[in-house]
């Protein structure tokens, strides 16, 4: 029997994804327009559950086959991830049907020579193979050893548990809106056969809770973009005001470059990426008032700033670990090391003290990462600013009276902070700098 086009195409992003170049959800944008709906829906399952899951179907794997993972070819264990996560995941695929595509994809893979022991080992699984996911022992599978003993040296084991079991979950879609009011939006999409809710945060935000806003003509004429909730709520801490000029450092994809451009309303935007493809991909100008104007420079923010003026608004969103994103991108669990953490962190040093170099006199930095590990966020403010004892993170206090909607998310240090577990958003990590208020 032939291969279906969603598995065919499954198994060539899953092979790019674990030759570790390529990011799942990029590949899945790119997806041929040729594919069905159907297709397109059923391949960002298998992907997406194929990678949330990698330990606990290697697990199983392992105790079908009574062998180590060691014994297989790469592509052949891709197959069978991807053949075990359709049989004890995916209850609507009849077990029949996708052994008989894994053998068959065995084949096309050029090894099929495997193709019995690909079929032997499926036929053995069952749905019931795979442990519940409240289940400790499978919960601790969600994500590396090393990475869940972390997590529990810092928030205690219950904790650590409960953001291991939401990166097997599915996050949910926000979006922002960038024209209409909130009540006119929800009404239209409703119409549309769309399902949304108020965000718990953001003022100017909605999560999707059914039907496809990306087929919705609000989403197709920009009056709404998708956009993480977690993440508005960073772009909306540096709060840019009319006429000033702001930089971002690491601004693709440009989503928040967008939001800040609608706050400016009027002024100068200076946008940055190290990655030019990413910075020329950016299509944020349609999204921007008229009279913001905007440039892009292709710079590595590690490295001294070229910039001759100061800047009354910067955004440095660090390039870090992910690990507040593992839901959203679960390849980073298996990629990532303790020693990634490590050189991150010294990155994100260099960045932090160049960019302060770049702040007006009575401007505002806003640090922000979308990590949960100290190393990468308060560790790495606390040592630039006691280098450079002319900076402060805007305390508790004023923050609250500034955002007093998001009052709770800062900690008593100033931090801003949300995590998977506590707040249903992704996990993100900033700090909002200013210079020391000098008292004469």
């Amino acid at each position: 029997m032939p291969v279906s086009p969603a598995r065919r195409l499954g198994y060539r992003v899953l092979r790019r994804v674990e030759n570790g170049t390529d990011f799942a959800a990029d590949l899945l944008r790119a997806a041929p327009e040729s594919l069905s709906e159907a297709d397109r829906h059923l391949v960002t399952g298998i992907v997406l559950g194929v990678l949330r899951r990698r330990a606990q179907l290697d697990d199983v794997l392992a105790r079908l086959s009574g062998r180590p993972l060691s014994y297989f070819d790469p592509e052949v264990i891709t197959v069978l991830r991807i053949a075990v996560y359709q049989i004890c995941f995916l209850e609507r695929i009849p077990k029949s049907a996708v052994v008989n595509e894994a053998v068959e994809m065995t084949k096309l893979a050029r090894k099929r020579s495997a193709a019995g022991l690909v079929n032997a080992v499926l036929r053995k699984c069952e749905a019931s193979t795979v442990a519940a996911d409240t289940d400790e022992r499978t919960t601790r599978l969600a994500v590396p050893a090393w990475l869940l003993r972390r997590w529990e040296s810092r928030f205690g084991m219950d904790a650590a548990l409960d953001l291991a079991r939401q990166t097997l979950e599915t996050p949910v879609t926000a979006i922002r809106l960038v024209a209409g009011d909130i009540d006119g939006i929800q009404e239209e999409l409703a119409s549309a056969g769309i399902k949304t809710r108020p965000a718990d945060y953001a003022p100017n935000a909605l999560v999707v809770e059914g039907g496809n806003i990306t087929k919705s003509e609000a989403w197709l004429a920009g009056r709404v973009v998708i956009q993480e909730e977690a993440s508005q709520l960073v772009g909306s801490l540096v709060r840019p005001q009319r006429g000033q000029c702001v930089l971002d450092l690491c601004a693709a994809p440009g989503m928040k470059s967008a939001e800040m451009g609608a706050k400016l309303q009027e002024g100068t935007m200076v946008l940055c990426d190290r990655s030019e493809r990413r910075l020329r991909g950016m299509e944020i100008t349609r999204l921007l008032p008229a009279g913001v104007r905007c440039s892009a420079v292709q710079l590595d923010a590690a490295s001294p700033l070229p910039f001759s003026i100061r800047f009354d608004r910067i955004l440095l969103d660090a390039p870090c670990s992910g690990t507040g994103t593992l839901g959203r991108n679960p390849e980073i669990k298996w990629r990532l090391t303790p020693d990634d953490i490590t050189r991150l962190a010294a990155a994100q040093v260099r960045m932090l003290r160049g960019s302060l170099e770049a702040l007006g006199p009575q401007g505002r930095l806003v640090y922000a990462t979308c990590s949960l590990e100290p190393e990468e966020n308060e560790q790495v403010v606390e040592e630039v600013l006691a280098e450079q004892g002319e900076f402060t993170v805007l305390p508790r206090t004023r923050s609250a009276k500034e955002w007093p909607h998001l009052a709770g998310l800062f900690d008593e240090r100033g931090y801003f902070r949300t995590r998977p577990d506590l707040n249903g958003t992704d996990g993100f990590f900033a700090a909002v700098i200013e210079r020391r208020q000098i008292v004469r």
